[in-house]
């Protein structure tokens, strides 16, 4: 009986490897749920990393487990294994693989982050001077490019800026939608330890992010005292709030639904309970919501949702402690050196 060929064995050793191995990648079910457009483009990179980890995995494992049975020592065997010095073929063979699977998957990451508005997503300033002294600005993504042309036309000599008077990093507009306003913007505010909602449009503050389905939805994210992180796993975001530094996350949601929002930096002793809620609900239920606030927030206008302890007095600061200490006015009095004295000299 003729032994099988190397070669077949390997070919269909290969061929077996990339079907489990494609099926692993695209059923490990180890993320949670799509629900927004930029998830299905995560997801699909992640998939592919999936796939080449399990084969790589079944390839390095395998080949321990064939080589651990084939050659292992056996009874009355006490030769010398066979004195093998190196395999120059072998070497560029398992150098060149990785550095080609290393640089494909960077150019994919760039494409995903570029399909979800990674790249610029301030745009750019134009800065265009008139002769007789007058300026002009005009803010559009595109414009350094535009600048010559407009200057031109208009007798001007135009600079572009390098950066933005306020540059923002994080994910912005997709290619197709670059140029166009969003729907909705919304200004996070990060604080140990909650995220504030504000809606500059209406003048709503909310500590829970509500967002209609398929509209396209900007968040403008800032912190007040340390790093913080914004992160919704439903749709595939996260994005830092840098004090002093804007960032921003641009998103549409595409399915109805009660997500979480974690903050993913750790900020402090309570980091774990910094959590929120996004509410992605159909445009009629958003309306709704945002008419309802804005009158309950127009009759309550003396409450707020969280104030930052730093910019109150210290006597409110200290009175919640004061009550549950069951310290009062007349305490105060017999404890105050000067109330004492003044006891005394009566």
């Amino acid at each position: 009986m003729k032994q099988i060929p190397v070669s077949l064995l390997t070919l269909v050793a290969g061929v077996v490897i990339a079907f489990v191995s494609l099926w692993v990648g695209q059923n490990h079910h180890l993320l949670p749920e799509q629900a927004s457009q930029q998830a299905p483009l995560v997801d699909g990179f992640f998939n592919v990393m999936v796939t080449i980890a399990t084969a790589l995995f079944i390839v390095v494992e395998g080949a321990i487990l064939i080589f651990a049975i084939k050659y292992r020592h056996r009874k009355g065997d006490d030769s010398d294994g066979v004195p093998i010095e190196g395999n120059f073929s072998v070497e560029i063979f398992w150098t060149a693989i990785p550095a080609i699977i290393v640089i494909g998957l960077g150019i994919y990451s760039v494409e995903v982050y570029r399909a979800m508005g990674g790249f610029d997503p301030a745009g750019y300033e134009m800065v265009a001077h008139h002769h007789g002294g007058s300026s002009a600005i005009a803010k559009m993504p595109g414009s350094a490019i535009a600048a010559p042309i407009i200057a031109d036309s208009e007798g001007m000599v135009a600079q572009t800026a390098k950066e933005p008077v306020e540059r923002k990093y994080g994910i912005g507009a997709a290619p197709e939608e670059e140029g166009k306003a969003a729907s909705l913007v919304v200004d996070v505010t990060a604080m140990q330890y909650a995220w504030i909602f504000n809606y500059p449009d209406s003048g709503i503050t909310s500590g829970e992010l509500h967002v209609p389905v398929g509209k396209d939805v900007l968040l403008n994210i800032t912190a007040i005292d340390v790093i913080h992180s914004l992160w919704i796993p439903q749709f595939r975001i996260k994005q830092d709030a840098i004090p002093g530094q804007p960032t921003q996350l641009r998103f549409v949601a595409t399915k109805e639904g009660d997500f979480p929002i974690v903050c993913t930096e750790l900020c402090g002793s309570y980091h774990g309970g910094m959590r929120a809620r996004a509410i992605v609900e159909t445009p009629e239920k958003f309306e709704s919501w945002m008419t309802e606030n804005q009158i309950a927030q127009q009759q309550e206008s003396s409450q707020i949702v969280a104030a930052n302890p730093a910019d109150l007095p210290t006597s409110e600061f200290l009175a919640p402690y004061a009550k549950e200490m069951g310290i009062d006015a007349h305490s105060l009095i017999h404890l105050h050196p000067g109330a004492i004295v003044s006891s005394m000299s009566k």
